[in-house]
Order: structure tokens, then sequence, then C-alpha cells
């Protein structure tokens, strides 16, 4: 049964909710095909991936099929999205190992045994090039570069190769294969998603409806959730890792977090904001929230056990025993590692940082923001009161 409440909570785009209607009052909910597609370009998933996924589990409970689309082809092809330079292709090796995992960890979120999975080299492996050709006769390459990630490079002089204006009608055409009725997938994909419905048009299909999540904020309060940038909490963190980490995020994150990875009612959200705002201490809501989202993964025993760790730490004010691990590479300066591992938000943070004081490897503050690191592998890093990581050599 379409809960369309539901379908909309936490959604950036829906194109559109008349259009999720007509199809569901023509086919039924039980025979609404939902795409979601996802390049294998890594073996982790982390919170941000949940995002989306979560939102497909909803759809899954009202009846529509999902169909989880292994994009093998494409990962050798590289998606442009959000990226400022050429992203490398994979191997077929590393595609096919990051995908198995995928699916392991997918399971903890949908149920797999009602899922479709299918591989886009299925049918692009084999295409013959006029097949190809009359895809690519859909589209414009003026309306392609107007998309921001290449509009950005062209004005910048940074070089947009052929296979990445590619991208987005291959992408576009697995909707077309598997006549979508609706994809869902993060907000920075709604350019990928508008070409998939041009070509379902072309194709004499009607278009999917679109449905973007937002971008989950990472652990430093300030950009997206990213492996690159350090500040994720990986699906297969210990039980005790993820719940430090989210206990780490600033008390003003919470609520998107509670919204997009938690069933609970977006009243008693409110409900809770109004109760910080009247003086309850926001570590005690920050508290359930990381036992919520981390009994997900491990099961309410394992969730209460890190609960009661962390309070037994944090009483203690031993934020040492909750240090995130990181690799440092040979030559890398403070400055640079502070940026990359979410600690600042900016090169002008990092050196802020340092120079007020509040930057210290092994007890000894750091003065130079600009200096190589050289230490001892496990050396606890600490950043301001409650950010600590301990460092090995990569």
């Amino acid at each position: 049964m379409l809960d369309l409440a539901l379908v909309k909570r936490g959604v950036v785009d829906f194109i559109s909710e008349d259009e999720l209607l007509s199809k569901v009052k023509e086919k039924g909910v039980e025979n609404i095909v939902v795409k979601y597609g996802a390049d294998p370009t890594s073996k982790d998933l982390h919170l941000g991936h949940t995002v989306p996924l979560r939102k497909l589990r909803q759809l899954q409970e009202m009846g529509m099929q999902i169909v989880f689309l292994i994009g093998d082809f494409t990962a050798m092809v590289g998606d442009p999205t959000g990226r400022n330079k050429t992203r490398p292709p994979l191997s077929e090796g590393e595609i096919r190992e990051n995908a198995r995992t995928y699916l392991e960890q997918v399971g903890k979120i949908l149920d797999v045994d009602k899922i479709k999975v299918v591989r886009n080299s299925e049918w692009f492996a084999d295409m013959k090039l006029p097949e190809f050709i009359k895809i690519a006769a859909n589209y414009t390459v003026a309306r392609m570069i107007e998309r921001d990630d290449f509009a950005k490079r062209l004005k910048e002089g940074i070089p947009i190769f052929m296979h990445e204006i590619m991208y987005p009608l291959l992408q576009g055409y697995d909707s077309v294969v598997l006549k979508a009725d609706v994809e869902v997938g993060g907000s920075d994909q709604l350019f990928n998603f508008i070409v998939a419905r041009e070509l379902q048009k072309a194709y004499s299909e009607e278009p999917e409806v679109v449905i973007t999540m937002p971008l989950l904020v990472g652990l430093d309060g300030k950009a997206k959730m990213s492996k690159s940038y350090g500040n994720y909490v990986a699906i297969n963190d210990d039980p005790d890792t993820m719940f430090g980490k989210i206990m780490s995020i600033p008390d003003d994150l919470m609520w998107d977090w509670w919204l997009l990875l938690t069933d609970e009612s977006e009243d008693k959200i409110e409900k809770m904001k109004r109760e910080v705002e009247a003086g309850k201490n926001p570590r005690d809501i920050k508290l359930d929230l990381a036992r919520t989202i981390t009994s997900q993964f491990w099961g309410e025993v394992k969730a209460k056990e890190a609960q009661e760790k962390f309070i037994k730490v944090f009483s203690r004010r031993n934020f040492e025993d909750m240090a995130i691990e990181v690799k440092v590479k040979p030559g890398e300066k403070l400055i640079d590692l502070l940026v990359r591992i979410g600690f600042a938000s900016s090169r002008s943070e990092a050196r802020r940082l340092v120079k007020q004081g509040g930057v210290s490897i092994g007890g000894v503050k750091q003065t130079d923001p600009f200096v190589e690191l050289k230490f001892e592998d496990g050396v606890i890093l600490k950043v301001g009161k409650r950010r600590f990581a301990k460092l090995f050599k990569e």
C-alpha cells in the first residue's frame, strides 16, 4: 500500500508526486519497478550510502519491486558527478570484489531475497557501435556540459574527456533497459536522473519518477560523508567504533541524522529539539541516536554494551580510547592531514587550529602547520578537546 507521506520523508527532489500516483493507479503498487544503481568503486559502504538504501527499504515494504543495479560496466568508465578531475577507472577484478562486498552490506538494510540484482555489463558489454550511436543521438553536447561539474571544469581549464560525457547516457540507458518506474539516489545524481527521463521518452517509455535524498553530512559537521575526507562511519565498523564516532558529531547535526538514519517520527524529533531548547542535555539525546543507529547493524544487545562502554570512557574524559586510526602518507604535512581526515574543513582552518595551540601529537603542542609528519606508529593526534586520531605510517 502506497504511503505518500513516508515516500516524501527526507526527500530533496520528487519528480513528481502526480506521476507516481498515476503509475500506481495504472499498474498497482506491487508492479512498480524501483531502480537503484551503484557503481562498486570501493569495498566499504558508510552511513551516507544508507540514506537512499533506507528509502528503498520503505518502498520495498510498501510492496514495490526493487532492482539493485550493479554498475560493473559503468564503474570502468567512472561517474564524473561531484568530481573536479577525471575519476580513475577500476580493473575488472576490483569491480567484482567490490560488488560482492556491496551486496553483503546492502543485506543489512534491504531484504535481499526480495530484490532483483542485475549488472549493466549484461547489455553494454556486447553492445554494437550503431546502438550506442543511437543512444548518443538523443542528447546534445550543449545540454551535457550544462551540468555543474562540467561547467566548473571548463571554466577552470580542467580537461573533460569524452568517456565522462558518455557516462550520464550510459546510466540513463540502464533505466530504459529496466523500464524503471522510479529511481532513487543521492541529490548529486539529479542531472543523471533527468537524462534517464529524457532517454526513456526517446525510447517511447514513460519517464521514471525521480526521488533524491540528501547527501549526509559527515562527522565534522561540514562536508558530505566520504572516506576520502575521513569523516565517515562505515557500516562494518565494530559497535564500539560506530557508537563512538556517532557521539562525536556536532549537536546540531544530530537532527538530520535522526531524520535520515532512523525510523523515528518527525513529531518525536521536533519534540526532542524543543526539549534541548528548554535545557535538556543534548548528550542524552545523542546517546539515544548512537544506540538506535548502532542497533540497526549490530543488534540491541551490542548497541547497549557499546553505550555502557562509551559512558564509562566519557566519565573518565579518556577520549583517546575512541581515537580513529589513520594512515599517514610519506612526507604528508600536518595541515594536509588535518583536512584529509576531516579534523579541519580547509587549509586555512587547519592553520588557525595549529596557530591557536589546538593541535598536539604525542602530547607535544604543534606550532608549524606545514611540518612533515614524523612519529612512531600508534602516536595520538589531538585536535581540540574531543578529536583524536591514532597515527600509523602508510
